[in-house]
């Protein structure tokens, strides 16, 4: 867990996070702009836009793309990467766009940090149009995950369980929780993703970023340890991992 100011968490790793991570779950983001019906000329909100690179592969696709995120650094480096795309500051919760306003809706890996996850879909139904789409992704069950043997490893040397799985996480967890906020589900899926490093300093820095320096060269070794099955002959690591997804239609209003 990355050890900055509680205002603001990811700013102050926002750059490590986007050089180990910001293209990480590119795998998921075909089967979501295939099952939305993302094309040339569809508004698109990408709620947790990150480092900006959903951003950068929308507008090549030739959508019409929108940013938010909550980290300032975040948004300027989603500003920097997907040059002239509107990027702002927001939380899922209260989204600073007009009702109505986009065609579509992602959210990949941004769901789960909602504080209010009713009020994150409520605020996604606000700012779509008549018949708008959802496209959420996150992380699948702990088991499908080879980085898993990282964290029960670093959970052991901090003397600590192993995290549990969210409900987001199992298999219907997504279509789930969309169905029971009102929507329309259209499809659902998981696919596999690999994270990859290019040896054992990107490998401890990319598991690890956001520590303090003395916390990295003490877990470093406890790193290299739980990840020695997947180091390849060429001193690289390739870590098999899945994102589940899921596509819904935006509920019709009442009133």
């Amino acid at each position: 867990m990355p050890t900055t100011s509680p205002d603001d968490p990811w700013s102050a790793v926002a750059d490590d996070w986007g050089r180990y991570w910001g293209t990480f779950a590119r795998p998921v983001w075909e089967p979501l702009l295939r099952t939305a019906g993302i094309g040339r000329g569809s508004r698109v909100l990408d709620v947790g836009c990150g480092s900006g690179e959903l951003l950068e592969h929308l507008q090549d696709r030739g959508a019409v793309p929108s940013g938010v995120d909550p980290a300032s650094r975040m948004a300027e480096l989603a500003r920097a990467r997907a040059i002239g795309v509107d990027v702002r500051l927001g939380e899922f919760e209260r989204l600073p766009f007009d009702d109505g306003a986009f065609d579509a809706l992602l959210a990949v890996n941004a769901l789960q940090f909602a504080a209010d996850q009713d009020a994150a879909l409520a605020e996604a139904a606000r700012v779509l149009a008549p018949g708008g789409v959802v496209g959420l992704a996150g992380w699948a069950e702990r088991a499908r995950n080879d980085l898993d043997a990282i964290n029960v490893a670093l959970a052991e040397a901090d003397d600590d369980e192993p995290p549990e799985d969210g409900p987001l996480r199992v298999e219907g967890g997504l279509a789930d929780v969309l169905r029971g906020a009102g929507w329309d589900v259209v499809a659902d899926g998981v696919v596999p993703v690999a994270w990859t490093a290019r040896g054992d300093t990107d490998l401890v820095r990319g598991i690890l970023f956001g520590e303090a320096e003395s916390t990295i060269a003490d877990l470093a070794p406890v790193v290299l340890d739980a990840a020695a099955p997947f180091r390849r002959p060429d001193g690289t690591y390739r870590l098999m991992n899945a994102y589940r997804w899921a596509v819904a239609r935006v509920p019709a209003r009442r009133g």
